[in-house]
C-alpha cells in the first residue's frame, strides 16, 4: 500500500486560488463537497486547466508534446511511494492519488484526451467523460445514473451555447431523482449554463440548489 502523503499547505492554497481564478463555476460547486473530497476535486480541476492551457501556451506541437510528457512523468511520480517533484499542483495531485488509491491511468486518460486536441479538434465527449470519471472517483460514486448525469454536464461545459448543450443539460436534469446527492458538487455547475443566472447570483443559486438537492 502506498504510504500516506500530505502536500504542503502552500501548495494546496496555490491550487485553491488557481481554480477560484480560472474556473469559477466549478470552483463554487466544489465548495459544497466536504473535506477532503473538496481538496481532491480542486486538484483535478486545476490539473484539467493546466492541460487545457497547453494549446495556448505553445502553438508548436513538439513543445506541447514535451510539456505533456512532463506531466505524464509527474503523475507517475505523484502516484508512487517517493517524494513527488516540487511543484504545487503535482504535490496536491500526489496527496489525492495516494489518499484515494487512484490509478494514474485515470489521470493519463484525461491527459490523452487533451493531447488529442493540440493539433486537431478536441474530442469533447472523450475529454468530458474522462474528467467526470475522475471527479466521481474522488467522491466514491459509481452508479450508472449519476455517471450519466455527470458526464453529460462535463461535456456540455466543453461545447458552446446551442441546442446540443441544452439537450445534454436536459439529459442530466432528467436523472435528478436517480443521482446520488453526494455528487451535487460536480452537478451544480449545470446551473451556470442556464439563462439568467448572472455571476453575482451564482453563489446563492448554488446554495439553494444544494439545499433542495436540485441542479
Amino acid at each position: 500500500m502506498t504510504e500516506p502523503y500530505r502536500a504542503p499547505a502552500e501548495s494546496q492554497r496555490y491550487v485553491f486560488d488557481q481554480v477560484r481564478r480560472t474556473d469559477r463555476d466549478r470552483f463554487l460547486g466544489a465548495l459544497f463537497a466536504p473535506e477532503p473530497q473538496r481538496t481532491d476535486l480542486l486538484a483535478i480541476l486545476a490539473f484539467d486547466h493546466e492541460l487545457a492551457r497547453t494549446r495556448n501556451v505553445t502553438r508548436e506541437p513538439m513543445l506541447a508534446a514535451i510539456r505533456l510528457q512532463w506531466w505524464r512523468e509527474a503523475i507517475a511520480e505523484a502516484a508512487g511511494p517517493g517524494k513527488p517533484r516540487a511543484q504545487p499542483l503535482v504535490e496536491s495531485l500526489s496527496e489525492t492519488l495516494r489518499r484515494r488509491q487512484l490509478p494514474p491511468e485515470a489521470f493519463i486518460a484525461l491527459l490523452d484526451a487533451r493531447e488529442e486536441g493540440i493539433e486537431g479538434a478536441l474530442d469533447v465527449v472523450r475529454t468530458g467523460h474522462a474528467l467526470a470519471d475522475l471527479e466521481l472517483a474522488v467522491l466514491g460514486i459509481d452508479d450508472a445514473a449519476t455517471r450519466q448525469a455527470a458526464r453529460a454536464i462535463a461535456v456540455a461545459r466543453l461545447i458552446g451555447e446551442g441546442p446540443e448543450r441544452e439537450a445534454l443539460i436536459a439529459e442530466a436534469r432528467a436523472l435528478r431523482r436517480e443521482t446520488d446527492p453526494d455528487a451535487l458538487p460536480i452537478l451544480l455547475p449545470a446551473l451556470a449554463m442556464g439563462r439568467g443566472v448572472t455571476p453575482w447570483r451564482r453563489p446563492l443559486v448554488y446554495w439553494w440548489a444544494a439545499k433542495t438537492r436540485r441542479y
